[in-house]
């Protein structure tokens, strides 16, 4: 790769080497023309489902569907409240907003980026109804702690598991469980630059709940279970044909290109550990890490500088996320939170992801690290 043409994500050179086997696939559903709800999504949700160990996938239109379609088959009432981290993706806090429910943020942790249980317990109240984890730059949420409050309170879990597919979360007993059929409902993207993305735009819902499965898919299908019977009020968000043949062919890869992108994410942090201006990812115990986002905490206000240095030496990187969600214009008057927001606050103002991808090379990752070293005089 030439040093002139790094990239965040290289989803290029990616599909080389599996161009044979994409362009099949492709041309196989243009020879069929079932371009809606062809055979290959039915393929993807059952290998997908295999892959996960869970008992049933949804496929639909994007990661904003899958989630708005898990709330919508709680069917919750006008301001009952669900809890979500304010440091995240807006898409998690969007959709309660849209189905007329409140959002209550709540603080994450400093070091994993995610949301505590202590934090969600806190901010529980006569009106909580559900709780919205979610796994960031591609590792787990304390999900056994979470589960245990949710428990405690007889509240719903949808896990926001968009960035981690492909990582696993590990019990106090031992037992292994893939990342979203931890909950009682499960979501993910296969935005294109996901550890496993499609072409396009694509989601899926997971659940091991048969009463949850049979809803959630006629919402997804305008309410409907028999063509133009319809028992609900529902969307019109579906996968279509060509991107879940892509995804079926990618699938096959996930646990390679997690494998790979884990392996790139050690020598960035080996070789920083030393820098006392950065704070690598921290890793846990109780989870695997799949590295969706490489995100290193720049001290002493030098995260913007640091950006600006890469940037001269053609060095791409982004800021996951600037602003946390509690103090987002669109969710001033929505929204509530729930004790100091502190650690949001600080971690919007000193995250910095580095190119993260399955195609970085040695002397790519040698390069970026190089630079990265220089600024700081190491």
């Amino acid at each position: 790769m030439s040093m002139d043409n790094i990239q965040m994500v290289d989803l290029k050179g990616q599909y080389s080497h599996i161009k044979e086997e994409i362009d099949c696939a492709i041309k196989d559903v243009i020879d069929s023309t079932s371009f809606i709800n062809g055979d290959k999504v039915s393929v993807f949700a059952n290998n997908l489902a295999s892959y996960l160990d869970v008992k049933y996938v949804i496929p639909c239109g994007n990661g904003t569907d899958a989630l708005q379609i898990a709330l919508m088959a709680l069917q919750l009432k006008p301001d009952d409240e669900v809890i979500v981290p304010s440091f995240t993706f807006v898409a998690s806090c969007e959709v309660i907003g849209l189905l007329g429910l409140k959002p209550v943020m709540v603080d994450v942790d400093l070091n994993s980026y995610n949301v505590t249980a202590k934090n969600i317990e806190m901010a529980i109240s006569g009106k909580t109804k559900a709780i919205i984890p979610v796994h960031l730059f591609g590792q787990a949420s304390p999900m056994e702690a979470i589960m245990e409050v949710a428990k405690k309170y007889d509240l719903y879990v949808i896990e926001d598991n968009a960035q981690a597919l492909g990582a696993y979360y590990k019990f106090d007993n031992g037992k292994k469980q893939a990342l979203g059929t931890i909950g009682h409902i499960g979501c993910t993207s296969f935005f294109p630059s996901k550890n496993l993305g499609c072409y396009g735009d694509g989601g899926a819902i997971f659940t091991n709940d048969d009463t949850l499965y049979e809803r959630m898919k006629m919402i997804a299908n305008h309410g409907s279970k028999e063509k133009y019977h319809h028992k609900i009020i529902g969307l019109n968000s579906r996968l279509d044909t060509i991107q879940a043949a892509i995804l079926n062919v990618k699938l096959k890869y996930l646990d390679e290109y997690c494998k790979k992108r884990y392996e790139a994410a050690q020598r960035y942090s080996y070789a920083f550990k030393d820098i006392e201006e950065i704070i690598t990812p921290k890793e846990f115990t109780y989870s695997s890490h799949v590295y969706h986002q490489y995100t290193i905490r720049v001290l002493n206000n030098r995260r913007d500088e640091l950006k600006e240095y890469l940037h001269k030496n053609n060095i791409p990187s982004m800021i996951y996320y600037p602003i946390p969600l509690h103090k987002q214009e669109a969710f001033l008057h929505l929204a509530q939170h729930k004790g100091e927001m502190t650690n949001s606050e600080t971690l919007s103002l000193e995250v910095l992801s580095l190119p993260m991808h399955t195609e970085l090379d040695l002397g790519t990752i040698a390069y970026i690290i190089s630079k990265v070293l220089q600024f700081f005089n190491k």
